[in-house]
């Protein structure tokens, strides 16, 4: 079985971060683990190997900054993506471009 692609998602909506989690795992070849604050998003990169975070929306711009830099700082490799909305084809078209995947 090949290894799932572990995608953080960080958005303070709650009921969108459960949507866009929910799709992400509709997927067999991603997983996706949600956060709704910064701190929450913080801790679990920290304690998780993911290869890639997704920022949704809510967070402050000076959020975003503090979490596209400690994840920086933790592993240059990960890559910080935003996405605010437009469906599942949007979504999925955003994380496999990132990844480098069609």
């Amino acid at each position: 079985m090949m290894k799932q692609t572990e995608i953080l998602v960080i958005c303070t909506h709650q009921e969108i971060l459960n949507t866009i989690v929910r799709l992400i795992n509709s997927n067999s070849e991603l997983h996706g683990i949600g956060a709704n604050t910064l701190e929450q998003a913080i801790t679990l990169f920290k304690a998780t190997a993911f290869d890639m975070v997704l920022v949704g929306a809510g967070l402050a711009e000076n959020e975003e900054t503090e979490l596209a830099g400690v994840v920086n700082k933790l592993s240059l490799a990960v890559p910080v993506v935003h996405h605010y909305g437009g469906g599942s084809g949007l979504l999925f078209a955003e994380i496999y471009q990132c990844l480098g995947k069609r």
